[in-house]
């Protein structure tokens, strides 16, 4: 669906995107994850065809947008931060209005009643839009981004502002997308990214520190492999069976009562079925083993030399 080639983007002497490559399937749900000023939406904006990038080229459903850049925008839908709403206008009249200039010239209203439905706006369709509540607008703003049917949407911090019962339904909505549209997210925000996103570009300083899958990002950045275990012992007895064993490196003891100890394990590879064949060796009685996946907040704070995002769940 999109194939981004060394894109750069200077503003002045500052290169808000420098050197982005990067390719995306038709159908994936994508998130664009970084802190505030990491040069997401202006990604966000050469994608939409809104801005021209200082260098390099990007192709949409195998177009040239640069070349075409009209025929590109018919296969996109956008909603910006801060998306472009007339608040005299009607929901059902400003639907029309933009699957109007969207190039829509045949079943409108169809295509209105279509953009509705998603977005579940049926109940506010004949209402003015500057008497909605926010989330309703935020609602307004997914629904002129998919009237037109576009193949893409491009979606930029699209639960800003909205209280916790409303990001709930916009993450629904957004997952609702998947399938029928390849959906790229924009946000700083990991919650926002972890429920709704099959693959992470994760955004630094205008470029790509990394990207893959949560597992496949937290691979990159793991040194070691950490296990949680709980045996029927103390944390004596523990301990000298993790010094028979080469592959760990150290371990913390979370608790200890009532005979049995809970430990974390840090091992210089995945030894988990060693450490279980010597603790029953021992006697030990093994009550639980896990091995100990990194979060998202863990895999950012490696890929983004330890800055914080904003954590929201």
């Amino acid at each position: 669906m999109i194939v981004a080639e060394h894109l750069t983007k200077y503003y002045g002497e500052r290169a808000a995107v420098d050197d982005v490559s990067f390719i995306i399937k038709q159908g994936e749900v994508v998130g664009l994850l970084g802190l505030n000023g990491a040069g997401k939406t202006t990604i966000l904006r050469i994608l939409s065809g809104l801005l021209v990038p200082t260098s390099g080229r990007v192709s949409i459903a195998g177009v040239d947008l640069a070349a075409n850049p009209e025929e590109v925008r018919a296969h996109i839908g956008f909603l910006p931060e801060q998306p472009p709403l007339y608040p005299e206008m009607t929901v059902t009249a400003f639907l029309a209005f933009v699957a109007r200039i969207k190039g829509l010239r045949k079943n409108i209203a169809a295509a209105v009643r279509e953009a509705l439905e998603v977005t579940d706006l049926v109940a506010v369709a004949d209402d003015r839009i500057g008497t909605l509540s926010h989330g309703y607008m935020r609602r307004v703003g997914i629904a002129q981004a998919v009237v037109h049917r576009p193949p893409l949407v491009l979606l930029d911090e699209p639960t800003s502002g909205l209280d916790p019962v409303q990001i709930v339904h916009m993450r629904k909505l957004i997952r609702s997308l998947a399938g029928n549209h390849t959906v790229i997210v924009s946000s700083h925000i990991l919650g926002e990214i972890h429920q709704l996103c099959d693959r992470i570009l994760v955004v630094k300083q205008g470029r790509i520190a990394a990207e893959g899958a949560e597992e496949e990002l937290a691979g990159k950045v793991a040194t070691a492999t950490v296990v949680k275990v709980e045996v029927r012992g103390d944390a004596a007895q523990l301990a000298t069976v993790l010094k028979g064993l080469p592959l760990v490196s150290r371990h913390t003891v979370n608790r200890e009562a009532a005979g049995v100890t809970e430990a974390t394990i840090e091992m210089t590879s995945d030894g988990r079925e060693a450490l279980s064949a010597a603790v029953i060796r021992a006697g030990l009685g093994l009550r639980r083993l896990e091995r100990v996946t990194l979060e998202l907040e863990s895999i950012f704070l490696e890929l983004t030399g330890g800055q914080q995002p904003e954590v929201r769940s």
